[in-house]
Formats: structure tokens, C-alpha cells, sequence
């Protein structure tokens, strides 16, 4: 039900774009009421996550498309006021410019497998009926052995392990790396079904013609290559409504890396602590540290070559970093559920 209330605020937003194209408000009115809209988007489904005692799969997902909504609502609104201040500028680039808000456009923005806003979008000829069924197929066929891997190696790993920061150091290292290895599997299982296969489906069905989801990420050479890559609707949202902005403002490009790296910090815990009910940071601290991985990796890379730097990325993200955060919040989960029962 709460997924379902999310269109409330498209809709909301669209009503603004309307107003502020009628003139009926003023610009810093419409600012502000983006701001509020963007705000309880984010703010309702984590109080009815943490309010109702849903399954952890079931608030994942809601906090999941809570962020894509978050997403798409910020750069329809952005995009729109760049539109607008273009449209509305006296010594403009292209005299063609015009500022128009349809709901046609938007509706298809929010169904569409991208995150940043554009009235328009290249579009495919025609909907290919048996690619489509035989993609559908496949994400059935890997989805299940998701779930066959998950329920036979890496449940059993983690409920007969101990918090790995209390306790044996090498036994906690053993841990870690036993479960590394269903772990990945798991994590290209995930990439495979979402990136390659689902959003594929999606733009075959929306004859959305931009197909560029991600990049070869398995041949980066740092991280922040591996970062630039593997998710590229993430990244390109990064870069036009959090870098780019940044830069405009003069902040520098080090400062302006660590705050897109902390925007998506926030929306990684926000993923993972909400429906967890823990606010223990581990997500949070997980992607920061990518940060210094970043500029470590860069001059590995200048200083060793390519391989270098791949490999510290392989072993910090795959083999260590995924297992121990997934340690790390099961037990924390297991020791919260303890003390309340």
C-alpha cells in the first residue's frame, strides 16, 4: 500500500511545474515546495517502515523504490529549472528553447529505467515480443539460483558464525572468506538479473532506446573506475545533479567527489538500516571508505600499472568488504531480536 502512495508525489511535484508555468508562484516558492515534497517522499515510507514489523525483504523493496522516486523527483525537478532559467534568460544560447510540463512526459520519466529527466528520450522502433520472453526467462531461471545459492551456502555460513568483531580474529577472517565466495555468486546473480536482464525488459517494453546500464566494470582498474561503471544510471545522476553542480559553485573536484560518495552513502543505509530497524553505520562506513580507496587505487595504478589497483578493488568490495557488512548487520540483528524477546 505504501509503494502504491508513492505517485502521490509526482503528481504533487507535476502540480508545481503547472503553477510555477502559469506563474502563479515564484521561484523561491517552488523551490521550497520541491524541497518539501522531496522530504516527506523519503521521511513517510521510513516511519511506516519502522512502524509496521514488516519482513526485511518487504522493507527493502519500499525503501528501495523510495530512493529511485527520491532520485527521479530531484532531477525532474532540477532539469525543469535549468529549463526554465534557460528558457527565461535574455542572452540564451538556443532561441528554441520553451519551458513546458506535460504529465504524459513525466509519467513516462517515472516508469522509465533511467534517473535523470528529459521531456524527451530516444525511442526503439518496436517491442520485440520473443526477446522480451525468453529475457523473462532467464531473469526467472537466475533469480532462482539466487535464491538456491542464498538458502544453501551462505544461510548456513552465517548462523553458525560469531559477530566478527567480537571474538577470534582468525576465525572471523575464515568466516569472511568462506562466505566470499557464495557471496559472489549471489552479487552476479543480483547484477546479472537487475542491470542486464530486468531493466533491458523495462526499455523493451517502454521502447526506451538508451540501453547503457553499465559499463565493464570487471575490467576496472581502480575503484574509482569500478564506481564510474557498474551502475550507470547512478552515476550519470551523480554527475549532473551532485558533481556538476558542485564544480558550478566552485567547490573543488576532491571535496565534490566525497560529496556525491556521501549522498550515496546515505541512500546505501537508508537501504539497509531502515528495514533492519539498525542504525549501526556499517553501510554508511562501508562506502565512505571507498572514498580513500579511490585515491589509493589512482596511484597504484600510475605507479604499478592496471592490475594493482583491480586487485585491491576485487579484494576490498568482493572477498572482504560484502561478506563483512552482511556479518556484521545479521548479527547485529540476531542480538537486537535477542534483547527484546
Amino acid at each position: 500500500m505504501c509503494c502504491l502512495s508513492l505517485s502521490i508525489f509526482p503528481l504533487a511535484a507535476f502540480t508545481v511545474e503547472k503553477l510555477v508555468l502559469q506563474k502563479c508562484i515564484s521561484e523561491p516558492v517552488v523551490i521550497f515546495l520541491h524541497v518539501i515534497i522531496t522530504m516527506t517522499e523519503v521521511l513517510y515510507p521510513v516511519y511506516v517502515t519502522l512502524r509496521c514489523d514488516s519482513a526485511f525483504l518487504s522493507g527493502d523493496t519500499l525503501m528501495l523504490l523510495t530512493c529511485i522516486v527520491w532520485l527521479k523527483l530531484v532531477s525532474y525537478a532540477h532539469t525543469n529549472y535549468d529549463i526554465r532559467t534557460l528558457a527565461n534568460s535574455s542572452d540564451k544560447a538556443n532561441p528554441e528553447v520553451s519551458y513546458y510540463v506535460s504529465l504524459k512526459s513525466l509519467a513516462y520519466f517515472m516508469l522509465a529505467p533511467t534517473l535523470c529527466y528529459q521531456p524527451s528520450y530516444p525511442r526503439s522502433p518496436c517491442i520485440r515480443k520473443g526477446w522480451v520472453a525468453r529475457q523473462f526467462a532467464k531473469l526467472v531461471i537466475f533469480t532462482g539460483l539466487m535464491g538456491f545459492i542464498i538458502e544453501q551456502y551462505i544461510n548456513p555460513i552465517v548462523r553458525n558464525s560469531k559477530h566478527p568483531l567480537k571474538g577470534d580474529l582468525l576465525y572471523a577472517i575464515e568466516r569472511v572468506l568462506k562466505l566470499s565466495v557464495p557471496n559472489l555468486y549471489v552479487w552476479l546473480c543480483m547484477f546479472y538479473c537487475f542491470f542486464h536482464l530486468w531493466l533491458n525488459i523495462l526499455a523493451e517494453l517502454l521502447c526506451f532506446g538508451d540501453r547503457e546500464f553499465y559499463k565493464d566494470w570487471w575490467n576496472a582498474k581502480s575503484v574509482g573506475d569500478y564506481w564510474r561503471m557498474w551502475n550507470m544510471p547512478v552515476h550519470k545522476w551523480m554527475v549532473r545533479h551532485v558533481y556538476f553542480p558542485c564544480l558550478r559553485i566552485k567547490i573543488p573536484k576532491v571535496p565534490a567527489i566525497i560529496i556525491a560518495f556521501l549522498v550515496s552513502a546515505v541512500f546505501h543505509e537508508l537501504c539497509i538500516a531502515v528495514p533492519c530497524r539498525l542504525f549501526n553505520l556499517w553501510a554508511f562506513m562501508g562506502i565512505m571508505f571507498q572514498v580513500p580507496l579511490v585515491f589509493i587505487t589512482n596511484f597504484l595504478q600510475e605507479r604499478f600499472g592496471s592490475m594493482v589497483g583491480n586487485m585491491i578493488f576485487g579484494s576490498a568490495s568482493c572477498i572482504f568488504g560484502q561478506p563483512m557488512c552482511g556479518l556484521l548487520y545479521y548479527h547485529d540483528l540476531m542480538n537486537r531480536k535477542g534483547s527484546m524477546s
